[in-house]
């Protein structure tokens, strides 16, 4: 039996692929609220097949409870955010996972760590837990690391199509918990050293943000200079050896937007471009705010409550709003403005903040100027409803003649 620790947006779709797929899972997390839910027969989030991979786990057997179990292999996929003035790593809630897991794991047991984590980390904090608990590694337990590798809006297709690494101190143990990945997983699976595992995942998604801010840094060249961004980005995307990327409002999510600062907090002196390009994302919800302001100004608006943003969550058609950049835009917005601009967002139905409005048909009916944030299959659907609007549009995916670009 595996034991999943943690099921957000990560560990649920993992321990439901592994169940669904002839393992025996038990997924644990201390949210009751949320086992509950699972319990009653309900998912916790919004994502393509995740329902029907959930029915085929139910029917498999798999398990929810808020008690870890007493079994041979834990998969332990909690969050891992960052200290935003030192830029470390946040281990607190891979820690306390290991330190229950210790109170009731056998000897022989393999503790298989998937939240992303730095180069170093393992070493750094669970190895230590391991040991101060009598437990002696390589004997007594067994350490693996074998970080995600999905995005929302997809897992489920990526789960099963994905490469993946496998670190182990032991690649005879490597090889072993490969063969339970590989029930499920079609892609090639590498089998490694925990500290190369733990830097290719950061390397990933450190190599996409700096990509994006590259974009993103275009975007603010051009616009300083009144340049088509896209126009210019289309026609060097010709040469068979360039591929820019589109720029945007900001990232977010877990893994842009976090993880390459794990490498700036370990390695500020060696980081600098990696360092720059996460400011330059960083900085892009106020770039959107600063280009409001001069829409604004242009077309003599003056009242705040007439603006309206387009989508909340992080990226298109998921309801995952973590890190995103329109709320990184309204924490910029509360330092100027008394009246918060409202948004909406048809993937998220629970209000998260206080301007947020439900219906559709009225947030456009109030705004005079709309600001797309997230390029929703939905608003793509609805490009008629803003023909007599003033639209900034920071997805480049509106072309009525009324539309501004960041």
């Amino acid at each position: 039996m595996i034991n999943v620790i943690g099921l957000g947006y990560i560990g649920l779709p993992t321990a439901l692929m592994m169940a669904s797929h002839g393992v025996e899972v038990v997924g644990t997390d201390y949210n009751k609220e949320l086992v509950e839910t699972l319990n009653a027969g309900k998912t916790t989030f919004e994502e393509k097949g995740l329902d029907e991979l959930f029915q085929e786990a139910v029917k498999s057997g798999i398990k929810f409870t808020t008690e870890y179990q007493v079994t041979d292999m834990y998969i332990v996929s909690v969050p891992t955010p960052y200290d935003k003035f030192s830029k470390k790593i946040d281990a607190c809630y891979v820690n306390a996972a290991v330190k229950e897991v210790m109170n009731v794991c056998p000897k022989g047991a393999t503790v298989v760590i998937e939240s992303t984590v730095s180069p170093g980390t393992i070493d750094k904090f669970v190895r230590p837990i391991i040991e101060e608990n009598g437990f002696k590694i390589g004997e007594d337990i067994h350490l693996v690391h074998a970080p995600e590798r999905i995005i929302p809006g997809n897992m489920v297709y990526e789960l099963l199509h994905n490469n993946r690494t496998i670190g182990a101190d032991d690649i005879s143990i490597g090889e072993k918990v490969k063969k339970y990945y590989a029930s499920f997983c079609q892609g090639d699976i590498v089998v490694t050293d925990i500290k190369t595992a733990e830097m290719t995942k950061v390397v990933e998604n450190t190599f996409r943000a700096v990509n994006i801010a590259f974009a993103n840094e275009l975007a603010k060249i051009c616009r300083h200079d009144d340049m088509d961004v896209y126009e210019i980005i289309k026609i060097c995307n010709m040469h068979p050896r360039v591929n820019i990327l589109q720029p945007g409002p900001g990232v977010g999510g877990h893994c842009i937007s976090v993880d390459p600062w794990f490498l700036v907090g370990d390695y500020p002196a060696l980081t600098k471009v990696i360092w720059e390009s996460m400011k330059v994302n960083d900085s892009m919800p106020e770039f959107v705010l600063e280009r409001i302001f001069t829409v604004m100004k242009e077309n003599g608006i003056k009242d705040t409550s007439k603006v309206g943003l387009y989508g909340i969550t992080y990226k298109e058609n998921v309801d995952d709003f973590r890190e995103s950049p329109t709320l990184q835009l309204l924490e910029c917005q509360e330092k100027h403005l008394s009246t918060p601009l409202k948004v909406y967002d048809p993937w998220v139905k629970e209000n998260i903040v206080e301007s947020q409005c439900q219906d559709f048909d009225k947030f456009i009916d109030n705004s005079d100027i709309v600001v797309i944030m997230v390029k929703h299959d939905h608003i793509k659907d609805n490009m008629d409803k803003l023909k007599n609007k003033i639209v900034i549009d920071c997805c480049n995916i509106c072309d009525l003649p009324n539309v501004y670009h960041i």
